[in-house]
């Protein structure tokens, strides 16, 4: 049975189903996560119509996204876009010890800001909870200053000069958060060479020749569901170890496979074209020259 999604618009709403006092303003709150209480047996998938950056420990307790349980031991750091459906359960509230902040913003007070067309960079908004950023206690020490310092101007009288206060420790937030991201792709390396050995043999999975015919070319998002993480995680976790995005191994897998079907069957363009999963073949001839500079028959006869 489908649990009904419960959708909070404003700051002011979450304010009131958490039973915090009123926010300070309409647009943004940062809030302590010890004086949000979840009630025992809470469950229910949820959405936000405002930005939510967590920085947290969980203590004596488990709480579920989805279908994974996580019992954020160490400081972890996790980003949500609007409109993200999460799943939360909590089966046992006593026991729930939250400890860290929660920033909340609303996509209208970036409005006229750099970093309203500037926060669309940041793919970890995208990511899954389970790709959370995992804090050592130098940078978890860090984050937090920042966001009591956005604590501090929050609970100050509000001015002409709030919002650009807010927003200037924001985008610093977010770019140690790009920077940690960053090391933890590369520290991680037994986790992410695991999903680089996955991710390989998925593709090479999907780019067989019945899975090409029966079901096209594969998108970067159908891979990524097939590893269970989001699209964005994967394609930066492969740009960092590889330096190659996700649509560019498909791409080479391709022109790997163009390459053979050109130099040892007899087939037409247009029928290896189809073949790889393209629905129109100058789609085709238009990848293999941008990756070759050499058009299908070109490279058939050089290859001859």
């Amino acid at each position: 049975m489908l649990r009904e999604i419960v959708h909070i618009n404003s700051i002011n709403e979450y304010h009131k189903v958490n039973n915090l006092s009123k926010p300070l303003h309409p647009l943004v709150s940062v809030i302590n996560f010890a004086d949000v209480k979840h009630k025992a047996g809470t469950s229910l998938n949820v959405t936000h119509g405002f930005y939510c950056i967590a920085l947290k420990r969980l203590y004596d307790g488990k709480m579920k996204y989805g279908q994974q349980e996580y019992d954020f031991d160490e400081g972890v750091l996790a980003f949500v876009a609007p409109n993200q459906v999460m799943s939360i359960e909590v089966e046992n509230a006593s026991k729930l010890n939250h400890s860290g902040w929660l920033l909340i913003f609303h996509p209208d007070f970036l409005w006229n800001t750099a970093l309203a067309n500037k926060i669309k960079t940041y793919d970890f908004f995208e990511y899954q909870l389970k790709e959370a950023l995992h804090l050592s206690e130098k940078e978890e020490k860090m984050l937090i200053r920042i966001m009591e310092d956005i604590h501090q101007e929050y609970n100050s009288n509000i001015d002409n000069f709030s919002q650009d206060v807010i927003i200037s420790n924001l985008e610093l937030l977010l770019t140690y958060s790009r920077r940690f991201y960053q090391r933890q792709f590369i520290t991680r390396k037994k986790s992410n060479h695991t999903i680089l050995e996955h991710f390989e043999f998925v593709l090479n999975d999907l780019l067989s020749d019945e899975e090409l015919a029966l079901n096209g070319l594969p998108t970067v998002e159908k891979i990524a569901n097939k590893l269970n993480i989001s699209p964005n995680y994967l394609t930066r976790l492969l740009k960092t170890i590889t330096g190659k995005s996700t649509k560019s191994f498909i791409h080479e897998k391709i022109i790997q496979l163009a390459k053979e079907k050109l130099s040892i069957t007899e087939l037409s363009v247009n029928e290896i074209a189809y073949e790889l999963g393209f629905e129109h073949p100058q789609s085709f001839g238009k990848l293999f020259k941008k990756k070759t500079e050499m058009t299908p028959l070109e490279f058939r006869k050089s290859y001859n």
